[in-house]
């Protein structure tokens, strides 16, 4: 299987983590120069300890010096646990100082992803599954803070506790020293070994951690569908499927660290006993004081306990690495759809007109069907209606897409108002077109905050006389709290035709200068859709109106008709200039409404 090409940045991970700690980065250094210098004063206690020990108990005159030199003995004694009191409150501020910056940057790099992942264009929504991102804001941060707060800490704490452990082994007796120091080069050696097996392993975990969450995260916002197939059973065993693998890959990625470290153990664990063999043969030979030995004694920890850790520190470094590479491909990620330089832009309203200039576009992501659009062309002038017919995956929504530019064409030019809708700032051309479609999302939030979603400075009178545009007044008033009432997560509690119908609301709210409907009356009955219709026909702002429908009662009143088939303008003309071509719209018109209807008008 060919390995999987690791993607480049612009930094290297530990760059990009200092770049973010901007306005932290002295509070951070302070951080580390606490971590060394705490490290450092753990030499203290073994140092004054060996003072005491050949001074007032093993040393020539030591009896001597603690009937005569008692005062030293105390002020001694006082250094120490001064000295231990110190180094306490330095690793407690130390600590709070790592948390400080860390969750800092986590709080920052958190705003700046979800301000990426909103300003990204449909392209990245079609390759990015929901609950891969939902994972890369949530766990994958959570893996950078832990970078910063505890990884970072423990490797400046191993490398200043070792060096200044190894100095004053050094100061002491250099022939011992180095005799500690032969089993380091095993340990490092396993350590590199570990981290070659545990690095591909974090990278595994996290992609089985990302499919478990997208499997939730579908299931749970699917639920209806869930519930109406009684699938209830097959789902709670493909999530126990989904959740096993994670599970799996996660005991082989701690395994890995278990079969490991009985290894680093056994060779850090030997340290104590050179320090007995050798260490106490040079006792013996006079090479070595008494005091010295307690140093070495009560020191050798020092340098037993940063090789033990070395394991965790590269297991959790792994763990960042896999963790960082996920953010950074988000944190670096650029949009396709951009405001282009000298970007026009729309002071009041756009009039209203738009163009389709021997349009075509191809989807360009892998799962991509081939061809959509097709040359299309037409023409419509401010304030007119145009529908757009066709059978089921013929390139109607696609179509409409491109008039707020969440698709460039693939060929061709999209005009409004006489120019092409890249050169707009994208702000300014889409707040100026407002959208309904057949698949509403409404946020948990009032209805009245759902209806204000595009302008929130609306007064409630304004919500109130939109809401009765789009018919969704009575029902409403009927609520228990009215406009106050909150609807549940994507509307739940609400019919599919209330939905619509709020939606409708929000896409009017805004004044849109242009305003596309795409299939967005097929929930309702056929009395409220006439009232729909005479609302939109008497609007007290002028309007441009795309309507995507498949009932000949919604079509018939417009000023044009557009029928696409295989992503081509089949058919284009007034609703009785189809009829007499006895086309596609002749043939739904006769399924709908009957000959006899027909022949009536």
């Amino acid at each position: 299987m060919e390995k999987k090409k690791e993607k480049q940045f612009p930094l290297t991970r530990i760059q990009w983590l200092w770049e973010n700690m901007k306005g932290l980065r002295a509070l951070y250094a302070l951080g580390i120069l606490g971590t060394v210098t705490y490290n450092i004063m753990q030499l203290t206690v073994p140092f004054i300890g060996a003072k005491l020990v050949d001074e007032f108990l093993t040393g020539p005159g030591a009896a001597q010096n603690l009937s005569e030199h008692r005062d030293r003995f105390f002020i001694l004694l006082g250094a120490m646990v001064g000295l231990t009191v110190l180094r306490t409150l330095i690793v407690y501020l130390t600590c709070m100082d790592f948390e400080k910056v860390s969750q800092g940057v986590l709080y920052r790099l958190r705003n700046f992803l979800f301000s990426k992942i909103e300003r990204q264009d449909m392209q990245f929504y079609a390759t990015y599954r929901t609950g891969d991102l939902m994972t890369r804001v949530t766990g994958d941060l959570d893996a950078v803070r832990h970078m910063l707060a505890w990884v970072v800490r423990m490797i400046v704490e191993a490398i200043a506790l070792m060096t200044a452990t190894i100095v004053y082994f050094w100061s002491m007796n250099w022939k011992l020293a180095l005799s500690l120091m032969v089993v380091a080069p095993f340990i490092f050696l396993v350590i590199v070994l570990f981290r070659n097996q545990v690095g591909p392993r974090h990278r595994l975990l996290r992609e089985k951690m990302s499919e478990m969450n997208t499997a939730a995260q579908e299931n749970i916002s699917g639920n209806r569908v869930v519930k109406a197939f009684s699938r209830e059973d097959y789902e709670i065993e493909k999530f126990d499927h989904r959740n096993s693998d994670y599970s799996e890959t996660n005991k082989e990625t701690a395994m890995t660290w278990i079969h490991f470290f009985p290894v680093i153990e056994t060779f850090a664990n030997l340290m104590p006993v050179v320090l007995l063999l050798v260490g106490g043969l040079f006792l013996m030979q006079g090479e070595l004081t008494m005091g010295e030995y307690v140093a070495f004694s009560g020191l050798i920890w020092a340098l037993a306990n940063p090789m033990r850790q070395l394991g965790s520190i590269m297991n959790e470094f792994q763990r960042f690495n896999a963790a960082s590479m996920k953010v950074m491909e988000i944190y670096y990620s650029e949009p396709v759809i951009v405001d282009p330089e000298n970007a026009v832009t729309v002071p009041d309203r756009l009039k209203g007109e738009i163009e389709f200039r021997h349009v075509s576009f191809a989807y360009k992501d892998e799962n991509a069907r081939g061809s959509v659009l097709t040359d299309i062309s037409f023409h419509v002038a401010p304030g007119e209606t145009i529908a757009i017919m066709g059978e089921t995956g013929c390139g109607k929504t696609t179509l409409v897409q491109l008039i707020p530019r969440f698709y460039d064409p693939a060929g061709g030019e999209v005009l409004i108002d006489g120019i092409p809708t890249n050169r707009y700032a994208l702000q300014d051309l889409r707040k100026n077109i407002g959208m309904a479609t057949q698949d509403v999302l409404l946020y948990s939030d009032t209805i009245d905050g759902n209806i204000a979603y595009g302008n929130s400075a609306l007064s409630h009178q304004q919500i109130i006389k939109y809401a009765k545009y789009s018919a969704a007044a009575s029902f409403i008033s009927k609520m228990p709290e009215g406009y106050d009432t909150v609807v549940g997560e994507r509307g739940i509690g609400l019919s599919g035709g209330q939905k619509q119908r709020i939606s409708l609301a929000r896409a009017l709210a805004i004044r849109p200068a242009i305003l596309i409907l795409d299939d967005t009356t097929s929930a309702v009955d056929m009395e409220t859709e006439r009232q729909i219709q005479d609302s939109l026909d008497h609007l007290d702002f002028a309007c441009t109106k795309i309507i995507i429908a498949q009932r000949i009662s919604t079509t018939k009143h417009a000023d044009k008709i557009l029928i696409l088939r295989n992503g081509m303008i089949e058919e284009a003309g007034t609703h009785e200039e189809l009829l007499a071509r006895k086309g596609y719209y002749y043939q739904a018109a006769m399924l709908q409404m009957g000959e006899e209807a027909i022949a009536n008008g």
